[in-house]
């Protein structure tokens, strides 16, 4: 070995303790207490362990694999990658762009008539009930580890374009351009990467290129895939990987995972107030024990979030012979409705093989035209009912999405009140119906075929 390869050695070596040592410093975030996990419970600290690993493996891929010029959507949350109180309806997607050249993006989705507010066929293959692409500058979320990430300025949305403004050709098939500046003669689908910022003429160009597809008849309902060039770069390659390379790639890796876990352990305690409000909870925006807090807009105080997304939240706390009866009120009809649980690390509660969300589709409407849902430990055999699937806490979300934001008076309302298990059907209109084990079970069926489905990989 010549002295080239030996300091090689060594630097690879070097990274490889330094991943190792940050990957140690996230493994804390699940019980020190400074460091502010959730509570010491048996299962909060197996499903802390697990948690970790989602990231890990979220970081491998961000890491290792990341490459603007020749990039590739991957799946930014997954059932093996949950966190941030994902939505347990989206696929969330994103890639690394850089935002000071222009990429082709191109898709072909099922029916999609919903996107233009016309009706689908019933039992046919749609496309997903919405969809949106939003590019942005600055980190991910969490990436810096530091609550500070979310002061204004540090990440900044250079263009977005959603399902009911997208153009589609009648096979179904779209392209968008991604540029910084759209070129005078295109009049098709348009994303802009580059945003002026301040009377300097400063300028921000996009970092990542990221978005949703949202499911509402998880039967019908089928996953576009989605293809990314940049223009220009097609048949091009990276150079040829180097010790220099690898070790960055090392220490990245660890950073990722140590700097997630450690700011949405800062996130839920501090700023969300989960566990009681303290300085530097929002107020108003602080979660409330089997409550909600006001509905607001995504925003980057708020750990950002689909942009046209309102939201509201709480954390449930349920004895097994407590149920929490949650009403969900629309006034003007948005794009999508969706309400998850999750533990409290943040990730979705089971909903594939458990049911841990509803959205507008799978809720029944009662005749007041409320959408009533029930959580509980065990099924009360009324249609709307959300598993806990043991928690005695958890995290509760609300979710609307508008492509344009109606004005405050025209926000949803949502409102939550604890009952006796034994009492559910007396705080129900008399006309709530009862689902038996049989349905529940095709319940199930439904939700495991659509997300093998949404989540296959061949």
């Amino acid at each position: 070995m010549n002295d080239t390869q030996d300091s090689s050695g060594a630097d690879l070596r070097a990274a490889w303790d330094d991943m190792i040592r940050s990957l140690q410093e996230a493994r804390e975030a699940i019980d020190r207490p400074e460091l502010m996990p959730a509570p010491p419970t048996e299962r909060n600290l197996a499903e802390g362990y697990r948690y970790l690993m989602g990231y890990v493996h979220a970081a491998v891929e961000r890491a290792f694999h990341a490459d603007p010029v020749r990039p590739k959507f991957r799946n930014a949350l997954s059932v093996i990658t949950r966190s941030t109180i994902d939505n347990a309806d989206a696929i969330y997607f994103y890639t690394p762009i850089d935002g000071s050249a222009s990429y082709r993006v191109k898709g072909v989705a099922r029916d999609t008539a919903h996107w233009r507010g016309e009706r689908p066929a019933e039992s046919a293959p749609k496309a997903p009930h919405y969809m949106i692409f939003e590019a942005t500058s600055g980190e991910l979320p969490g990436d810096s580890g530091s609550l500070m990430e979310l002061a204004p300025g540090n990440k900044v949305q250079t263009g977005r374009l959603d399902s009911t403004e997208m153009a589609v050709a009648d096979d179904g098939s779209f392209e968008i351009l991604l540029a910084p500046e759209r070129p005078a003669d295109y009049e098709g689908n348009y994303i802009c990467t580059r945003r002026l910022t301040g009377e300097d003429g400063g300028e921000r160009f996009a970092g990542y290129l990221s978005g949703r597809q949202l499911f509402s008849d998880w039967e019908h309902e089928e996953a576009v895939h989605l293809e990314i060039v940049q223009l220009g770069a097609e048949g091009s390659h990276r150079e040829a990987y180097t010790p220099g390379d690898a070790a960055a790639e090392l220490r990245r890796c660890g950073e990722i995972v140590r700097n997630q876990m450690h700011f949405w352990n800062a996130f839920w305690t501090i700023l969300m107030g989960t566990y009681g409000e303290r300085e530097g909870s929002i107020p108003g925006v602080a979660f409330p024990r089997n409550a909600f807090n006001r509905v607001n807009a995504a925003s980057g105080a708020t750990g950002g979030g689909q942009s046209t997304n309102l939201y509201a939240g709480g954390v449930f706390e349920l004895e097994a012979d407590e149920a929490l009866i949650i009403e969900n009120r629309v006034v003007k009809p948005p794009q999508y409705i969706g309400f998850q649980v999750g533990n409290l690390w943040g990730e979705s509660i089971e909903y594939a093989n458990q049911i841990g969300s509803l959205n507008g589709h799978q809720m029944e409407v009662d005749d007041d035209g409320v959408r009533r849902i029930v959580l509980a430990h065990r099924d009360p055999g009324v249609p709307n009912w959300l598993d806990t699937t043991g928690h005695r806490e958890g995290f509760l979300t609300a979710r609307w999405a508008y492509s344009a934001k109606p004005d405050e008076s025209d926000w949803p309302q949502v409102s939550a009140q604890k009952v006796p298990f034994g009492e559910i059907r007396n705080h129900l209109p008399p006309g709530t119906g009862t689902v038996d084990p049989p349905a529940r079970r095709e319940q199930i069926r439904i939700r495991q075929r659509h997300v093998q489905r949404r989540y296959r990989v061949f």
